[in-house]
């Protein structure tokens, strides 16, 4: 029997590259010459799965991390180069059993038909803990590498121009997601038969066509891959206003956002709620997790210091998107807790430095929360969708189908 409330937070970690800081490669504990290689992935995938955690995302992106909003940088003392996340999560799914895979996938120059398949073979991979995490990119130099389209050059962030090709970019996320959606219903469950004695491998009525139609993609369909174990790996967006609000209240199982207290918690997760209802999803569970990067110590001056020293080898403070926490597990288990009553299901923890801020979350505040009733003590599900309390969805074409 559970000994966590019904309502009890989840919990998720951010993994990208030694840290979220950009000089968190230089501590001792960051391995940054292990970086591109598959056993330090393992590693910070297996030390979350010892937390009991939900899952991890994994960063990812098209062009080289970057200092700057929308250009490259000339920077040379901060990581650059990524792992594509896809694999990394596939290479690491046989090693661990039950914690959930989210890796990145930008949506604005990949094919959803692709990206339906790889997220598909995850799912199966991991006997059903898949997921993804969809961004969007507005930076010129990215769609270089593609040479299929211009996207205009972003001056003022909040300018009407902006403004429209961000929603234009977002528009997109919402029908690649609705495209990778379908295509995982494009078999149903029961379409293999795999009869030796017969010859019948599979139920071609049982295959469907999708014939998406949209301003932004064409699709027939169906996929080639079967659909996957949880029929629906978990899809979820990072947003930071209206506008990716309504993707998240759209298309997303999962939504993450950046509030920084608890009234803003709760202003965000009404906006989030009402897009939800407009998008005629009210009655379907959408988790709204809270982000916040973490620097976690046995006491709080030690966190200040340790943000302190890596800020001056940057040469500047650190700043985020999302509010960053600098004390102790026991400090950070009463943030969460309030921030939980503000109406957030969960939180998406982005380690400071992955070396030692996981640890820090999966032996210092996990072991905390246990203590307080406010998180589980053992893996109670063998899904991703399980461990988030959500059910497995209907085939839409085998109602269809039956209808």
């Amino acid at each position: 029997m559970s000994s966590t409330s019904p309502s009890s937070p989840h919990l998720a970690v951010a993994l990208d590259g030694t840290g979220w800081h950009p000089a968190s490669w230089r501590e001792p504990v960051a391995r940054p010459r292990d970086l591109f290689t598959a056993g330090y992935w393992a590693d910070l995938v297996t030390e979350a799965e010892r937390g009991l955690l939900d899952f991890v995302t994994i960063e990812d992106g098209l062009g080289p991390q970057s200092s700057h909003f929308l250009d490259p940088d000339e920077r040379t003392d901060q990581v650059r180069g990524r792992l594509d996340a896809v694999l990394v999560a596939s290479r690491v799914a046989p090693l661990t059993r039950h914690i959930g895979l989210v890796p990145t996938v930008v949506s604005t120059h990949t094919e959803p038909f692709h990206i339906s398949k790889a997220i598909a073979t995850l799912d199966y991979v991991s006997a059903g803990r898949a997921g993804l995490r969809v961004q969007i990119t507005a930076r010129p130099n990215e769609a270089a590498h593609f040479g299929r389209r211009t996207i205009p050059r972003i001056e003022a962030y909040d300018s009407p121009a902006a403004q429209e090709v961000v929603t234009d970019l977002f528009d997109e996320a919402a029908d690649y997601v609705e495209v990778v959606r379908r295509l995982w219903d494009s078999w149903e469950d029961d379409a293999e038969i795999r009869d030796a004695a017969t010859g019948r491998f599979i139920d071609r009525d049982k295959l469907h066509y999708i014939d998406f139609e949209g301003r932004h993609f064409s699709v027939r369909g169906p996929s080639i891959t079967p659909r996957p174990p949880q029929g629906q790996p978990i899809v979820s967006a990072l947003a930071h206003q209206t506008v990716p609000y309504r993707l998240v209240a759209r298309q997303a199982d999962i939504g993450y956002v950046t509030p920084h207290d608890a009234e803003q918690a709760r202003a965000i997760v009404a906006e989030i709620r009402a897009e939800q209802e407009t998008a005629g999803r009210a009655g379907e569970p959408l988790h709204v997790f809270g982000d916040l990067v973490v620097f976690l110590d046995d006491d709080q001056a030690a966190a200040e210091d340790r943000r302190a020293r890596l800020d001056a080898l940057v040469g500047e403070p650190y700043t985020s998107d999302a509010r960053v926490f600098a004390g102790t597990p026991d400090q950070l288990a009463d943030l969460l807790q309030e921030l939980h009553t503000a109406g957030l299901t969960g939180f998406r923890l982005r380690p400071a430095v992955a070396g030692h801020d996981l640890p820090a979350i999966t032996r210092g505040l996990v072991p905390e929360l246990q203590r307080r009733g406010a998180f589980r003590r053992a893996y109670e599900a063998d899904t991703l969708r399980g461990l988030l309390g959500l059910p497995r969805p209907a085939n839409r074409y085998a109602a269809a189908a039956t209808a």
